[in-house]
Parts: structure tokens; C-alpha cells; sequence
């Protein structure tokens, strides 16, 4: 693992979200007047971008998605944000990358504003050199567009940067950028889904991306 920058994904690569993700949907959702009582149903938002995925999957026009995801941020901001888990292992993995004197980042379709508050709440920031998110008016949402800005801005050699995350959205943008992808089967994106990209790295497990970096 040759790689000097190291680009992590946040939900489902650095931290388990589902909670707060989940239940923001469905607040969401019942201000539309469209109840979904089961949680696990709304895993899938987990990753992609909200807008999309609120369009896709109830068959919303854009402007009333954007309603749905304007109630979602008016609970993710004050409750959803801090209903979330970082995984086991992941401070521990991110320190050792440190010492090793690689340089980390956060690149995240979240909005950049969430994701320093949630960095900063469980306390892994210091980590890292910089966090990329999307803007509120959904600039940047899209891996492919938001990678691309982080390496301009950060004046990156793909050939030594590494994209790290647990959906295929993370893996089209690497690739699509010129960097390796590696997928991590510990989130929210399937076996299937990740090796259909064929990424660099697939790691099953927390343990398996840790190990491959001793």
C-alpha cells in the first residue's frame, strides 16, 4: 500500500450512521404524508445522494424531493447528526495511518458542514488534513464531481491517492478520476455491488483493511 493520500468515504466507512440516517428519512417521509414504519427499508439512503434517492425510490418530482430532504436536514442537524456510531477499530487505524505519515481525507456526498460536525462530535478529526462534502444546494453530491474537486484543490497525483468507501458511487469516482478504489464489505454496499466496479482492494472486514496497511 504504496499510496501517500488516502481518501475515506464517511458513512459506512468511518462511522455506522443507520439510526440517524434512517429515522431522518422517515420524519422526512411522514411530512409528505408517505409513512414507512420499518426502518431497515430505508437503509438504501445510506450513501447515495439524499435528493436521487428520494426522487428514485417514491417517484417524487425534484422539487418535492426537495422538500423531503429539506425536513430531513431539519432533524439530521439536531438530533440524526449525533445518533450515529463510529466503527470499532477506526481511530485506532486512522492514528497508525498518521504515524506512518500518510496524508487522510474525508470525501463525503454528506453536506461538508455535517460531516465536520460529526468528525468533530466523535472526535477523529484531527486525523485528518481536510473533510470534502457536497454544498447545501447539492453541488458536489456526486462522487465523481466531488473527487475531482478535492483533487484540484488539494493538487493530488491520483497514481498516489486511494479512495477508500463502502458503496459502488465511491468506486465510480475513483475510477472515473484515475484513482485505485477499495471497497470495505463492513458497511452498507453488498459484496455483489462493490466487486461489480472491480475495484483495486476489496477488504470484507474492519480487520482486513487495517491488516493491509501493517
Amino acid at each position: 500500500m504504496h499510496y501517500q493520500n488516502l481518501l475515506f468515504d464517511l458513512d459506512g466507512t468511518l462511522t455506522d450512521p443507520r439510526e440517524g440516517i434512517t429515522r431522518s428519512v422517515q420524519y422526512a417521509l411522514a411530512k409528505l404524508d408517505i409513512h414507512e414504519p420499518e426502518l431497515a427499508r430505508l437503509e438504501h439512503f445510506i450513501g447515495p445522494p439524499l435528493l436521487q434517492c428520494f426522487m428514485q425510490t417514491y417517484h417524487l418530482e425534484e422539487a418535492r424531493a426537495w422538500e423531503a430532504v429539506n425536513h430531513y436536514r431539519d432533524r439530521f442537524k439536531v438530533t440524526g447528526l449525533y445518533e450515529n456510531r463510529v466503527f470499532d477499530g477506526i481511530d485506532t487505524l486512522l492514528g497508525r495511518l498518521r504515524d506512518q505519515g500518510r496524508t487522510l481525507f474525508i470525501a463525503t456526498s454528506k453536506p461538508t458542514v455535517f460531516a465536520r460536525e460529526i468528525a468533530r462530535h466523535f472526535g477523529f478529526d484531527r486525523h485528518f488534513t481536510q473533510i470534502y462534502g457536497s454544498e447545501l444546494d447539492g453541488t458536489r453530491t456526486d462522487k465523481v464531481e466531488l473527487i475531482r474537486h478535492l483533487l484540484e484543490q488539494e493538487g493530488l497525483d491520483p497514481a498516489d491517492t486511494l479512495m477508500i468507501g463502502d458503496r459502488k458511487h465511491d468506486l465510480i469516482g475513483a475510477r472515473r478520476n484515475g484513482l485505485h478504489g477499495a471497497g470495505v464489505g463492513y458497511g452498507f454496499g453488498s459484496r455483489e455491488e462493490l466487486l461489480g466496479e472491480e475495484p483495486a482492494y476489496y477488504f470484507a472486514s474492519l480487520d482486513e483493511l487495517s491488516g493491509a496497511f501493517d
